[in-house]
């Protein structure tokens, strides 16, 4: 199947509008974009910058790089802005962050320092570890988006910017169920008229984004977008969503490891997952109710990939285990440990242990560089609404009410990669190969 997607040019500046700006996340982000801008550093880990793509026939050897396939925004052209609770400007937020070395950080340093964070939009009933004193004097849901929507509005004529992408690299808020308020448009700008306190300060950015024609980029695993009336907002708009929660260190390796346990039929008792972490997010997450937010997202991964009810004899009754310790001295550099019970044939048990001495910030920052500018193709596409085929970077990725999400890693690099070839008119790559062998 083809079709040639209307894709309109990447022209003019691209404005990264990024709750949470002072975070160990963006700071990495800002200063590694501007650090490959001089010619600093590589993009390691950047599908958009790095990694190919195969079109038509193997022989054919057609393997161009995706940003000279897809006609993506140049990382030249990217302009950033953003909200944090606390005042220090990125380059100050950066060394306190502690991810990157003095040398990248002071090479960078009068970029990051220009960057300075708009007041935050910031309750801390739903992050109840960060007291934040950097936030907008505006009391009521309405005049908090209206200060927001002027942000954007200021932004973007300051910096004559012809498109721009909201990405959300702020804490995890606390635990919450949707309700009535979420259930629709309707219902939910009811709830802005009357402080609905069911409506977080995440959905207040997202609404914000959305009614000024911005997509929404969700990375924690707080509700946000992932709500009827937010899925209803982008289409009546004409904007594309995507989420939800970064997919980084340990639940990476969950969604390498547990498909090929499954495309091998070895079976699991058990996965036991802990984490320790010391930075921001770590602090945030010591709080029970973010934590259950985290928590959900999580757990979610194993039950969707396994399948437990197409294969009981394998995966019935599974014990999965997640636990995030916060751990101060190991700042940035988190450790994720599993321990996992599988058996093999006849019954036998045997043992996998991963003991993933990752970077947080360093894994995510590259995943919000290709979720912009992924995104922003999307706009320039016409692609609204949810954007299922961005869930290679998701833990908990979003999809339509009546399906299940996608956690296969490599199901979910396929679904990507068809999804470039399908847009640019090219035959998606099924793999089948017998063409090669048995031809009339």
């Amino acid at each position: 199947m083809k079709r040639q997607y209307e894709i309109e040019k990447a022209e003019g500046k691209l404005g990264i509008l990024i709750p949470g700006i002072g975070g160990a996340v963006s700071t990495t982000f800002l200063a590694g974009v501007e650090a490959v801008r001089r010619g600093l550093g590589v993009p390691i880990g950047s599908i958009t910058q790095m990694g190919t793509i195969r079109l038509g026939k193997r022989p054919e050897y057609r393997i161009p790089r995706i940003k000279d396939f897809v006609p993506l925004a140049s990382i030249e052209d990217l302009v950033f802005g953003g909200w944090d609770p606390f005042p220090e400007d990125c380059h100050q937020a950066a060394l306190q962050a502690g991810v990157l070395k003095g040398e990248h950080i002071n090479g960078v340093g009068p970029f990051l320092e220009r960057v300075k964070p708009w007041p935050a939009v910031f309750k801390q009933e739903y992050v109840k570890n960060l007291d934040g004193k950097h936030v907008k004097p505006e009391a009521s849901h309405m005049e908090l988006v209206e200060a927001l929507r002027k942000d954007i509005e200021v932004f973007r004529e300051a910096n004559g910017l012809s498109r721009c992408v909201m990405i959300w690299c702020a804490s995890t808020e606390a635990y919450m169920r949707p309700s009535e308020v979420h259930s629709s448009l309707a219902r939910f700008e009811k709830g802005l008229k009357d402080n609905d306190p069911a409506i977080s300060p995440s959905m207040l950015y997202a609404y914000a984004a959305l009614t000024s024609r911005v997509p929404f980029i969700n990375g924690a695993p707080n509700l946000t977008v992932d709500i009827p009336a937010m899925v209803e907002l982008a289409k009546e708009h004409g904007v594309p969503i995507a989420g939800k929660d970064f997919k980084t260190g340990q639940t990476l390796m969950k969604t390498i490891i547990a498909p090929g346990l499954k495309a091998r039929m070895l079976g699991l008792t058990g996965w036991y997952s802990t984490n320790i972490l010391g930075n921001r997010d770590g602090l945030v997450l010591d709080d029970r109710d973010s934590f259950k937010t985290k928590e959900e997202s999580k757990l979610s991964v194993l039950h969707s990939i396994l399948q437990p009810d197409v294969y009981p004899q394998l995966y019935k009754d599974f014990y999965h285990k997640v636990m995030i310790s916060y751990y101060p001295p190991r700042g940035d550099e988190k450790e994720g440990w599993d321990a996992i019970d599988i058996f093999g044939w006849l019954g036998y048990p045997m043992q996998i242990k991963i003991d993933f001495l990752c970077r947080d910030s360093i894994l995510a920052a590259p995943i919000v560089l290709d979720l912009v500018l992924f995104t922003d193709l999307a706009q320039r596409a016409g692609m609204t609404g949810i954007q299922e085929w961005l869930s290679f970077y998701f833990k908990s990725p979003q999809c339509a009410p009546n399906l299940y999400p996608e956690h296969d890693l490599f199901i979910q690099s396929m679904k990507l990669k068809n999804t470039l070839r399908y847009i640019m008119g090219e035959d998606q790559i099924t793999h089948l190969g017998l063409d090669y062998y048995y031809t009339s």
